[in-house]
């Protein structure tokens, strides 16, 4: 019980990355917290968004292994908002606090329809450069709680856990996949009441992406082929909505491949990333290009070698 957050990786990763707190709305109450890791010369980081149930640290493994190969890279939790609106103006706050103009969004579930909403929301003056979805979706209707969005408010914290809880996978998982939903169980316990009330109005109130907004913005669909709290309806959605997406499968992962999977999400991120390098949008140190390409394409081969 509890591997993860015993392990000498997790440890050795919260000594060594600050979490940082920033406040950028006039309500002193709003408090973004954050990990930011990598070199600080990049523009153009990656930005990990988590799901209702997580916090920034969730993404340690990817912040561990994508600053070793010299990406800049931010993860982070969520103060409590209650719109997309609310989110879209604070989440702009940040970025113009921490001088980014343009990021790429790494999303898991919520985090991912709220990267979309972010990309939406400015796209007359884009500060998205790229997206990577994570067992997201595209429409809060999927989850028919559109009715009782607007009183998750008054629920009490143990009443939002079992509503959560009961999206973790209950059946035979393997021994990696048990640990990933042990160690979101613990983050889900550090969550207080506002915090997933309001999380989990902002993945049932009723919006969907507009996709004409954001078509132009690159996109890598990441998803699973076993269960996982997202429907293969919700799965075809998101293809439809976005044709020309690549699309990075993984066999098995349930929710929280980014915790299980950990190696194969980290590479289908480079391979994401890959695109941009030699663009003032690289989110990599250029100097680490050559030495990541080559450890990219190993992993590649190794993938198709898998897949045949």
């Amino acid at each position: 019980m509890g591997e993860i957050k015993v392990s000498p990786d997790y440890n050795w990763f919260r000594s060594t990355v600050p979490l940082k707190k920033i406040i950028v709305d006039d309500d002193d109450s709003k408090i973004w917290s954050l990990y930011d890791a990598g070199p600080r010369n990049i523009r153009c980081p990656l930005i990990f968004l988590p799901p209702v149930s997580g916090t920034a640290d969730v993404f340690f493994r990817q912040i561990l292994a994508l600053t070793g190969w010299g990406y800049r890279v931010i993860a982070l939790q969520y103060p409590v908002y209650w719109d997309h609106l609310e989110f879209c103006d604070g989440f702009r706050k940040l970025l113009d606090h921490l001088q980014l103009d343009k990021v790429h969004l790494f999303g898991a579930s919520l985090g991912g329809f709220l990267a979309q909403k972010f990309a939406e929301y400015t796209h007359k003056s884009p500060r998205v450069h790229s997206l990577i979805l994570c067992n997201s979706f595209s429409d809060t209707s999927i989850f028919n709680q559109t009715w009782t969005a607007n009183s998750f408010w008054l629920m009490p914290s143990f009443m939002l856990k079992k509503i959560v809880l009961g999206n973790f996978s209950s059946g035979p998982v393997d021994p990696m996949m048990a640990d990933a939903i042990d160690f979101m169980v613990d983050r889900l316990e550090s969550l207080g009441q506002s915090e997933l009330a309001s999380r989990l109005t902002l993945n049932c109130q009723n919006s969907y992406v507009e996709p004409h907004k954001i078509r132009d913005i690159p996109v890598t669909i990441m998803d699973v082929f076993d269960q996982s709290a997202l429907s293969t309806e919700a799965k075809e959605e998101m293809y439809k909505l976005y044709p020309n997406a690549r699309r990075a499968h993984l066999k098995t992962g349930g929710n929280f491949p980014y915790l299980c999977r950990s190696a194969e999400v980290n590479l289908y991120v480079q391979i994401h990333l890959l695109q941009f390098h030699g663009t003032k949008y690289a989110a990599i140190d250029p100097s680490m290009v050559s030495a990541e390409e080559l450890e990219v394409q190993k992993g590649s081969l190794s993938i198709g070698q898998e897949e045949q």
